[in-house]
């Protein structure tokens, strides 16, 4: 073939092919060095979570840094065996003070100064372990408990790696076939783990970005590698040999993943939008781990392909018997007789689903969401018994100028206030700290925030702002909320745009917005329900203020994966035969299997981690997992056929004056 006639994923699977030992080594020496480096100098993540011209960020900046992290340690019962108990965690390292204890009751607390912000978690729960070394009823609560506790699971990732080994080896027959999206998957995730590490020295990364970008890495990275090896195994079952089927999947199947990818990528950068530091990094993190899950998927997959191709062409030919697609392509003719019925109970399920995303209250979990077991939550259930529930999250009010009496005054009278503090001078104003009768959790305590800021403070005489944890928790709530619809706008309209692009539609990217939206609403009703109201026994709270923003960029790039891989068979059908109904039978009869197979990987991978410890990462796990499920089930086996029936031909126009000012951008090489 005259090279000048190939595509650039042509040529790149014939460098792939001639280069296979040095694309593997390139990939080896990569992975080796960034994890050696990593490891050498560590990582230096930072959560931040400013908000620049709020109330809580205003009094925040106004209060001094404290030295180190602290640790509440709490006891109940003979409180004279408590000085003994702080007298042994005084000799602890890292532990800088101790201030004396405060009693109510049977019920007493001392707060642990530790010497640095960050202090490790092997030394933070020998702190643990020696305050319960007695037969005092000690817990012990703060950020550094909660911290160790939830280091102490784990094993999500290598039991989503495991099932996703299961289900490919069911698929493919073969250990070394299932084995090889696996490996790629895990190259290009590792790589990106020990990048972000060196990288959180040179930009504000969250320690949660991480997990995250690694629940996301896994479940993409083998999607990506699983479609192009399918698209592989498919070639040979049709007669083409070795190198002539590693092409063409690179050149039909990588062709749908880059621009998959390319959505997904868009997706998380429309984080961006929202100008919240955390989020930015995260998005950053996770981008990157998507970006380079494309280039294992282009160049190390071919290359493995080519090194292994003998051994795995024998495996897929002991199971070239086996037709799958009848069953998708009698599936999707079912559908089309009958499109209305299918479509209407379809919507009206996924509805239903997104019903409890409406009553979403957001906010940051605390000590109070954790287990009960848990020693961080049996300190915050001890302290609110013996000091009240608000004890737990005290709101802070900064005064400039006005009367500090009739301020005092004003907070002891209004309702939901349990006490008051004296005012404590601060360089430029004065801080009055009190405690709400109720929880931080609670609604009420929320009320109570937007209450002295609207009602109660703008009576007095001066400038008063009110700030602590709970207020933090409003006022993030509220800045994602505000500026979601651009997020939402920016995601949407440029993944719609590129679907135009390459499908020269104007339905088709109508339609798959649409559904990607009730997938996503879906799934946040359901991570709602669970975390929110607490079905199935899960401990009520609210839901993570960035969840839901992080939920929807990653599925509505997800779910455009799975978009993309279907609708350019359809198209492919459609360009070929031009009749509109045998497209959809075809194109799901070519892709039910894999993209039913990829579903049931990033179920499992994204569901493993229900079993973290971290709440945050739980609800990552449910929502992204129950968004895949719904897409590859009732979107993709239901609206689907049934809509792409509606639209017979017209799902294939595009008005000539639009079409003549876009690009070309084909997903089929000729």
């Amino acid at each position: 073939m005259n090279t000048q006639t190939l595509s650039r994923f042509e040529r790149l699977a014939g460098w792939s092919r001639r280069h296979r030992w040095l694309a593997v080594i390139l990939w080896v020496v990569t992975l080796a060095g960034i994890t050696l480096a990593s490891q050498a100098i560590g990582s230096d993540y930072h959560n931040d979570n400013d908000l620049p011209g709020t109330q809580s960020q205003q009094v925040a900046d106004l209060l001094p840094d404290g030295t180190g992290d602290t640790v509440q340690v709490v006891a109940e019962g003979d409180l004279g065996k408590f000085p003994a108990v702080l007298d042994k965690i005084r000799s602890l390292p890292h532990v800088a003070a101790i201030e004396e204890p405060t009693v109510s009751g049977q019920i007493a607390f001392a707060t642990v100064t530790l010497d640095a912000k960050g202090v490790p978690g092997e030394d933070v729960r020998r702190i643990i372990d020696t305050a319960k070394s007695t037969d005092l009823r000690v817990e012990l609560g703060g950020d550094p408990v909660r911290a160790a506790e939830e280091s102490d699971g784990g094993g999500a990732e290598g039991a989503g790696m495991l099932a996703a080994l299961v289900i490919l080896v069911l698929m493919f027959g073969s250990l070394l076939a299932a084995g090889l999206p696996l490996i790629t998957a895990v190259f290009a995730v590792g790589s990106t783990v020990g990048i972000i590490m060196l990288a959180s020295h040179l930009v504000d990364l969250p320690d949660y970005a991480p997990p995250v970008m690694i629940l996301v890495g896994l479940g993409v990275g083998v999607d990506y590698a699983l479609l192009i090896f399918a698209r592989y195994r498919s070639e040979l079952l049709w007669g083409a040999d070795r190198d002539q089927a590693a092409t063409r999947a690179l050149d039909t199947a990588g062709r749908s993943v880059l621009f998959a990818g390319c959505t997904v990528i868009i997706a998380l950068l429309g984080l961006l939008a929202l100008g919240l530091g955390s989020l930015q990094g995260v998005a950053l993190a996770v981008t990157l781990t998507v970006l380079l899950t494309l280039v294992a998927s282009l160049t190390l997959l071919p290359a493995l392909l080519s090194l292994l191709g003998k051994r795995i062409e024998r495996a897929v030919m002991r199971r070239a018997h086996r037709q799958d697609g009848n069953r998708w392509r009698a599936w999707a003719s079912m559908v089309q007789r009958r499109p209305w019925p299918a479509l209407v109970l379809a919507v009206a399920a996924l509805a239903a689903l997104s019903l409890p995303a409406l009553g979403m209250r957001l906010g940051f979990a605390d000590a109070g969401t954790e287990a009960p077991t848990a020693t961080s939550r049996q300190a915050y259930d001890l302290l609110a018994k013996g000091f009240g529930p608000g004890f737990n999250g005290p709101l802070v009010v900064v005064a400039k100028g006005g009367e500090q009496p009739a301020l005092v005054e004003t907070l002891t009278r209004t309702p939901g206030v349990a006490r008051v503090l004296p005012p404590h001078q601060l360089p430029d104003a004065s801080l009055v700290l009190l405690y709400p009768t109720t929880a931080p959790q609670d609604v009420a305590t929320h009320d109570l925030v937007n209450r002295l800021r609207n009602d109660v403070l703008p009576k007095l005489p001066g400038t008063y702002l009110v700030g602590g944890a709970t207020a933090a928790a409003d006022d993030f709530a509220e800045a994602v909320s505000d500026r979601l619809p651009l997020f939402i706008l920016v995601v949407v309209g440029l993944s719609a745009l590129l679907l135009m692009v390459v499908f020269r539609s104007i339905l088709v990217p109508l339609k798959a917005a649409v559904l990607n939206l009730l997938s996503i609403g879906a799934a946040l009703g359901v991570v709602t329900m669970v975390f929110g109201d607490g079905a199935f026994g899960v401990q009520p709270g609210p839901i993570e203020a960035f969840v839901p923003v992080m939920i929807f960029a990653i599925v509505f790039g997800l779910s455009m994966d799975y978009e993309v891989f279907l609708l350019s068979r359809m198209h492919e059908e459609w360009r070929r035969t031009g009749d509109a109904e045998l497209a959809v039978r075809e194109g799901m009869a070519s892709t039910g299997g894999v993209i039913t197979a990829a579903a049931a990987i990033m179920i499992v991978v994204f569901g493993a981690f229900m079993l973290s410890p971290d709440r945050m990462l739980q609800q990552f796990g449910l929502g992204l997992a129950v968004a895949v499920l719904l897409d590859a089930l009732v979107i993709r086996c239901l609206i689907v056929p049934a809509v792409m029936r509606l639209f017979g031909p017209a799902a294939w126009w595009l008005p000539r004056r639009i079409e003549r000012r876009l690009p070309e951008v084909a997903l089929e090489h000729a």
